[in-house]
């Protein structure tokens, strides 16, 4: 079976433009009339959220250290009826751990190998002219079984810096795509090290509008789709985390939205019911819920808000004493006894474990992480191991209750945030991408 043409946008470094460019892009092919499947690699949550907005359509992750490969090629199937797949990358090129996981090391450049998707290179030229092809020549050459579709220049600052740069990748035979201008005006806010929430942002649909003009008028838009190819896919049995529960409450929210949409496909596609429930409104989980899950988010922004959602914490009280509970990182913080925000204040949680967790001196939590079965209580037993992420800047004050896993880097360091369980409540700082049983 043939999948739908593809390509990858990737670039040096973070800071380069790419999910701009990306979504620009996405909005301006399928304002064309083609069905755009849009992809992130790694683990990113925020990134897909835009995808969906550019594209109207689910955006998915794909994580070859945190997937194996019957993982990948399900949530690829997601592609078959599209006519173009637009995989966005993170970091570098290149960019992954050091020691192999589930499929690949989760770096840009392995989707590139294993799909034969033609990588488009975005380059921040800012401080550059002819050196940019120097720099581009060097990603085409360190592995050159990927293909490479060309390159975007960003941020040029004049007709004469963008002359210079050209006549620098002629030189090289190196394919210029499209130039886009320095414009300030743009950017996306930012929080911590990645965008604001899509649904935080006002107006976001009409700034992507304003992406795929820019890029309607600067990129070589058919020259992109006809960059784009596929290798064979064979679809594979679907291998992803099995439904904890059969009825799942699960928050949602500003304070809890960080879910992946694969999990939570592959639930609903197991036949789950997932009813939301809001802890910023104050609102109760329903009562035929098996299990409440609390996913990650920024319960640090909405202290207050959490401190004063007494309906909701009263109503987690009752049902843990006959419900299993569980947090994902800013869900395990809320489960806690208290949380400490940037300015030092304290705000009271929902008080089901021990836990509290601090802003006021931030301290950067981020990467791969495996973590091993410990406790056979929780909602995961039947999981050796799970893989996943952690990223976060909270740090531990108290966390007495027992410990839930043995975590580890992916280096195979043993990392101090296991995790916790008291009766029916758990909870994790890293957040679930796949599980081996």
């Amino acid at each position: 079976m043939n999948n739908a043409p593809g390509i990858i946008i990737s670039a040096p470094n973070s800071g380069s433009g790419k999910t701009i460019i990306s979504l620009g892009i996405l909005r301006a092919i399928k304002d064309s009339g083609l069905k755009i499947q849009a992809f992130k690699n790694g683990p990113d949550y925020i990134d897909p959220g835009f995808h969906e907005i550019a594209c109207d359509r689910k955006s998915y992750n794909l994580d070859t250290w945190a997937m194996n490969e019957k993982n990948i090629n399900q949530i690829l199937s997601k592609s078959y009826d599209a006519d173009l797949i637009i995989t966005e990358g993170s970091m570098g090129l290149y960019d992954g751990v050091e020691s192999i996981g589930s499929s690949g090391f989760g770096t840009t450049a392995e989707l590139s190998e294993k799909f034969g998707w033609p990588v488009i290179l975005v380059l921040n030229v800012s401080g550059q002219a002819q050196s940019a092809a120097a720099s581009a020549l060097g990603f085409i050459k360190y592995n050159n079984n990927i293909n490479f579709g060309g390159v975007i220049l960003n941020f040029v600052a004049s007709k004469r810096h963008e002359f210079l740069i050209k006549r620098g990748m002629e030189r090289l035979g190196i394919n210029v795509l499209g130039v886009i201008p320095r414009q300030k005006e743009i950017l996306l806010p930012e929080r911590h090290l990645g965008l604001v929430q899509a649904q935080e942002i006002k107006n976001l649909d009409s700034k992507i509008k304003g992406y795929a003009e820019l890029v309607k008028k600067n990129i070589n838009l058919n020259q992109i789709i006809n960059i784009a190819s596929s290798n064979p896919l064979t679809p594979k049995k679907i291998a992803s985390i099995r439904p904890p529960a059969s009825k799942i409450a699960l928050a949602s929210d500003k304070a809890f939205s960080f879910t992946y949409p694969h999990i939570l496909d592959s639930w609903i596609k197991a036949g789950v019911e997932i009813i939301p429930f809001s802890p910023l409104n104050n609102e109760v989980p329903d009562k035929k819920a098996d299990l409440i899950w609390l996913p990650g988010g920024y319960p640090e922004l909405y202290g207050k808000e959490l401190s004063e959602a007494n309906l909701t914490r009263d109503a987690l009280i009752k049902m843990s004493k006959i419900k299993k509970i569980h947090g994902e990182c800013g869900g395990y913080m809320s489960l806690g006894k208290a949380l400490i925000n940037k300015n030092g204040d304290t705000f009271k949680m929902f008080g089901l474990l021990g836990l509290i967790t601090s802003y006021e001196k931030r301290k950067l939590h981020l990467g791969y992480r495996l973590a091993k079965i410990k406790n056979n209580l929780n909602h995961y037993s039947k999981f050796k191991t799970i893989r996943g992420h952690e990223f976060h800047y909270s740090s531990i004050i108290s966390q007495p209750d027992q410990e839930l896993y043995q975590v580890f880097d992916a280096n195979n360091n043993k990392v101090s945030e296991t995790g916790s369980i008291k009766d029916n409540v758990t909870g994790t700082f890293f957040h679930a991408i796949s599980g081996v049983e």
